[in-house]
């Protein structure tokens, strides 16, 4: 990912180069009114998009935050680092938790989300750059590793939090379709991840819409 932000928020420079690189590279200006933030479960999960810390601030004190759960991983860009120092100074526990938007969903990556969900102070915040995929197959996966049905964990993924299914994030749609073909009802989801779940193959049989592609990596710039 480019960036201008070399990794010091010590210095003026380096404060201010975080922010420029955070609002103009990142796109963080759009988040800055724009939070896509929603509720998954009242008083235990939400989403959203990647907060800026003022907005960060006022979602742990409006909501009593006790975790933050990062879904783009390790980005070292003027929006990490901003995020990270914010969280520092809350007290929220942090995790790393990174996912794909366009990829099928690791199962190693599920099952180390599991361990992270089980064990995390509520409430908690998940975020991935506009909260639309990221956020919404994780908030799905809580779902059903709380024994909620893949009915349940789709409504995640919809176009009311910019959702494109036409496109390569459709693939975590077809995921959540997977799981209500093959395994529910059958056996409990974290089971048929360890046992049935063939990332490759779902990988190999979904087909993205060109025209949703575009629109959603080119245009809206997601990632």
């Amino acid at each position: 990912m480019d960036t201008i932000f070399k990794g010091d928020l010590a210095t003026r420079k380096g404060r201010r180069n975080a922010w420029l690189d955070a609002l103009f590279i990142d796109h963080a200006i759009l988040r800055l009114g724009w939070t896509n933030f929603h509720t998954v479960v009242p008083g235990i999960l939400y989403r959203s998009n990647h907060p800026t810390p003022g907005n960060l601030r006022a979602f742990t004190r409006r909501f009593g935050l006790k975790t933050l759960i990062n879904l783009r991983g390790q980005a070292k860009n003027g929006s990490d680092a901003l995020s990270r120092e914010a969280a520092h100074k809350l007290g929220l526990a942090f995790h790393d938790m990174a996912f794909e938007s366009r990829g099928a969903p690791h199962k190693d990556r599920i099952l180390r989300l599991a361990g992270i969900i089980n064990t995390m102070q509520a409430p908690a915040l998940i975020h991935c750059k506009s909260g639309a995929d990221r956020a919404g197959l994780v908030a799905g996966l809580f779902i059903l590793i709380q024994g909620g049905t893949a009915k349940q964990a789709l409504r995640q993924l919809s176009w009311r939090y910019g959702h494109i299914r036409q496109s390569k994030t459709g693939i975590l749609d077809s995921f959540f379709h997977l799981y209500q073909r093959t395994g529910e009802g059958h056996k409990p989801f974290l089971d048929w991840v360890r046992e049935d779940y063939d990332e490759n193959a779902l990988r190999a049989a979904f087909k993205a819409g060109r025209v949703a592609e575009f629109i959603n990596a080119r245009l809206l710039a997601r990632e």
